[in-house]
């Protein structure tokens, strides 16, 4: 196996220091990959009347039924929200395999419109194929879940070593995509073809592959965690402001930190997707690029 992991490592982050429009689109590309949550407290306190407190639900309730049309909007925003939040992610993602291999060719500045629209062309193919993919584990998945909750929870147990087995499968064919996704971009491949091509690449260079993934996942789910530190800091005075059931200055502290980190995160979550997106197309570069020590050879017809 002869790879300059460092090399990649290293060039990777020269790439998007130097770059900095990359971090814009790691952005962007982390809203395809990650998710939200959110919380509320229950105004149930020790003062509050159980019957008064199942009052207040029941006419919300009625009210709700007799505003159907509300909680329609409300889903159809969120769907909306979340197919926006996608459709961006995989523009993200594209524009960063753009423009780290221009990057890499000697680009001297990249812009955002250009790396944007440059990316457009490539966005139903590359969406496509993770599509075509997701709905392939939702096929395998869901009725093993089904098999689950109708067997009221024993059925887990018997399909547990196979849902082991599916995480590794599931690791291993989310490396081929990555491979796919360069593939697709840099090659200007069909999604068929690119995942082919992302296939091939992977399992002739299983051992250079197998590592990398190990680096990213590893590295990345360090600073991952390191980065979301200060959160899971704040929580414990939010924690403690809830369980106390009062509007404690602890609670309104962690509501405060948790507010003014949001941003913070954000970007040093979307330079982390940057850079590990940067690491991929650069593998795939270098693995489908010849050795310049490689002799050529000639062809010649009698």
């Amino acid at each position: 196996m002869n790879f300059n992991f460092s090399e990649v490592l290293t060039r990777a982050w020269q790439i998007i220091w130097k770059h900095k429009v990359l971090w814009i689109f790691g952005i962007l590309a982390s809203c395809s990959r990650g998710g939200n949550g959110g919380g509320g407290n229950s105004g149930f306190n020790r003062g509050t009347d159980p019957d008064q407190f199942g009052y207040q639900f029941e006419r919300v309730g009625q009210w709700l039924e007799n505003n159907v049309w509300v909680i329609v909007a409300v889903i159809a925003f969120l769907v909306l929200l979340s197919l926006i939040f996608m459709a961006l992610g995989f523009i993200g993602r594209i524009a960063l395999i753009k423009g780290t291999y221009s990057a890499d060719k000697g680009a001297e500045s990249l812009a955002f419109g250009e790396l944007f629209s440059e990316s457009l062309p490539y966005f139903w193919r590359v969406f496509g194929l993770s599509f075509l993919i997701g709905l392939a584990i939702l096929v395998v998945i869901v009725p093993l879940v089904l098999v689950g909750v109708l067997t009221a929870g024993v059925g887990f147990l018997c399909i547990l070593p196979l849902l082991c087995i599916l995480i590794p499968i599931a690791i291993v064919v989310g490396v081929v995509l990555e491979q796919a996704n360069a593939a697709i971009v840099l090659e200007d491949l069909g999604m068929f073809d690119g995942f082919k091509r992302g296939w091939d690449v992977a399992k002739g260079n299983a051992g250079a592959i197998f590592i990398m993934a190990l680096i990213l996942m590893v590295g990345g789910g360090i600073i991952g965690v390191i980065i979301a530190i200060p959160i899971i800091i704040a929580i414990f005075p939010i924690m403690f402001g809830v369980m106390a059931d009062q509007a404690s200055t602890a609670l309104w502290v962690g509501v405060a930190c948790v507010v003014a980190y949001f941003p913070i995160i954000i970007v040093l979550n979307g330079i982390l997707t940057a850079y590990i997106q940067s690491a991929w197309t650069l593998t795939f570069m270098r693995l489908t690029t010849p050795k310049k020590d490689e002799p050529i050879v000639i062809e010649v017809n009698a």
